[in-house]
């Protein structure tokens, strides 16, 4: 039963085909498929397990092993502007009919056991990213044909899977990567909401701890992305209440003011130089008139002291902002001190013989420790540049 039942549902790539219209700027779109342009070069294409897109109906009229699921939320950036999201909608980041038909299956992905030893038999699920704001919005901009429907389309793929068979779940883990990371984090209790009181429910997100950081202008350039976010998609009615009710809602788009008053138990995997948080929140070109963090941010080994020690009080910001976190003994954490981004997508950071490690374990490792209750893991490793251990990303 279970094999057979795997064979359907491994083979599932998931959006709406109403879902239409949204992501970031230009500028932040092009860091985006640099960023998975050089993920996906890692592979060897002739090996990896390929999967084709399904297209679930139903958005529209909504309003937008057999019994072990694996859930992986797709990132793919933000639109915070009307103009970013018009775009968006000709890209296969706004609406399935741009999407390729097929993707790799690579990571926490993986069919094999050698490559993915405690997932790899697991019904494993990709959801398609296509709203713009991590799966969260629900209006629309009828006079721009815009329609952000993130939360529907959750709704819908939830509604879906539960009728795939995800309703008899016994173990059940919501990832995602970057956007998707984030979207894990906000709907990582609500995963746990549509599942049966008995299943072991937990949330991994992976790059998706963004931070409220000073940029090397001293502005904030991820903040007032995410304002943009927030307000163009009318975001504040769809974010925790939890967190609305004494924080202003950009505020409340960062994980840093959300992650520890999440109740299912939620595993952090971060770089804690992150290499998208680098190129687009802390040295934007808005940010570096002069160019002068060019060099630095494309390969860290540029980087003179006082870059390297900007970066150092980014790493601290990160740290402290998990404090609390990481005293819940249910939550776990992989914070390695790599200039990286999705380290559970790519095979060779996930699970691979030169795979980045800490206390000797490999992200895979970890995770699965933390999911089966193996041990206890609260991973954060010294600044940089002590792990040798890295696969950091260069551009």
């Amino acid at each position: 039963m279970n094999l057979r039942f795997a064979a359907v549902v491994c083979c599932l790539w998931l959006c709406s085909v109403v879902c239409v219209a949204q992501s970031g700027s230009s500028s932040t779109d092009d860091a985006i498929w640099s960023l998975e342009s050089k993920l996906m070069a890692t592979s060897n294409a002739s090996q990896l397990l390929m999967v084709p897109l399904t297209l679930i109906q139903g958005a529209a009229s909504k309003g937008a092993g057999a019994n072990r699921w694996l859930i992986q939320l797709e990132g793919g950036g933000w639109c915070n502007t009307r103009r970013s999201c018009i775009f968006r909608k000709t890209t296969r980041r706004g609406s399935s009919n741009h999407m390729e038909k097929v993707l790799a299956f690579t990571g926490i992905l993986s069919n094999k056991a050698n490559e993915n030893p405690d997932f790899f038999n697991w019904n494993r699920v990709k959801l398609r990213y296509c709203d713009g704001a991590s799966f969260t919005g629900d209006s629309e901009d009828q006079s721009s044909q815009l329609y952000y429907r993130g939360q529907r389309i959750w709704q819908v793929a939830m509604e879906e899977l539960l009728s795939k068979g995800m309703q008899k779940a016994d173990q059940a883990l919501l990832s995602g990567c970057s956007a998707g990371g984030l979207a894990s984090i906000l709907h990582c209790d609500q995963f746990k909401a549509v599942l049966p009181g008995t299943t072991k429910v937990k949330c991994l997100s992976d790059a998706g701890m963004f931070m409220d950081a000073v940029d090397v202008s001293g502005g904030h350039s991820l903040r007032n992305m995410f304002q943009g976010v927030v307000t163009v998609q009318n975001l504040q009615k769809e974010l925790s209440t939890t967190c609305t009710k004494h924080l202003d809602p950009t505020s409340c788009f960062f994980p840093q003011n959300l992650v520890s008053e999440i109740k299912t138990p939620m595993f952090l995997l971060n770089a804690a130089y992150d290499a998208w948080q680098v190129q687009e929140s802390l040295a934007p070109p808005s940010a570096d008139r002069t160019g002068s963090w060019k060099a630095c941010k494309s390969d860290h080994s540029h980087c003179n002291s006082s870059q390297i020690h900007f970066f150092q009080d980014f790493r601290s910001q990160m740290v402290n902002a998990v404090k609390t976190f990481s005293a819940s003994a249910h939550n776990g954490l992989f914070i390695n001190s790599c200039f990286a981004h999705c380290q559970s997508e790519r095979q060779d950071t996930w699970f691979a013989p030169d795979s980045p490690k800490l206390y000797g374990k490999t992200v895979a490792e970890s995770v699965g420790d933390w999911y089966f209750d193996r041990k206890t893991v609260k991973a954060i490793d010294c600044p940089y540049p002590c792990d040798k251990t890295c696969h950091d990303l260069t551009f």
